[in-house]
């Protein structure tokens, strides 16, 4: 499954109720978008270099997934649809949707807005 910006700051907040769900995680994955989000909301943090820290721990240790030519083509199909449907969703979101689409993977989200993009599943906590 794909780690959304949430699920991500929920796990390295140490959050109960997430590790249920990591744990029956046959694979997690990251997203480079997922990162930049992280990375940049690190930055206003008092505790941003304990942050920075866990973070690049997790990068060692979950593979992150490549934006290339075919996740471009999966993020113009998604937003196409999304605008079709009149249920926009934040830019961002639809490129970690077209990776989930493009690599048959769920997302650990808490945010409702992905339940609008077809051809994916979001996984709540």
């Amino acid at each position: 499954m794909i780690l959304d910006t949430n699920a991500l700051s929920a796990w390295l907040d140490g959050d109960p109720k997430i590790g249920t769900v990591l744990a029956q995680a046959s694979q997690l994955l990251l997203s480079p978008i997922v990162l930049g989000e992280y990375r940049f909301g690190i930055q206003s943090s008092r505790h941003r270099r304990e942050y920075l820290e866990r973070i690049l721990m997790i990068e060692e240790d979950i593979p992150t997934l490549s934006i290339d030519g075919g996740t471009a083509g999966y993020y113009g199909v998604v937003r196409h649809e999304l605008k079709r449907q009149g249920t926009p969703i934040p830019w961002h979101d639809i490129w970690i949707a077209a990776q989930a689409r493009q690599h048959s993977l769920p997302i650990l989200s808490q945010d409702t807005h992905f339940d609008s993009v077809s051809g994916i599943q979001r996984i709540a906590w």
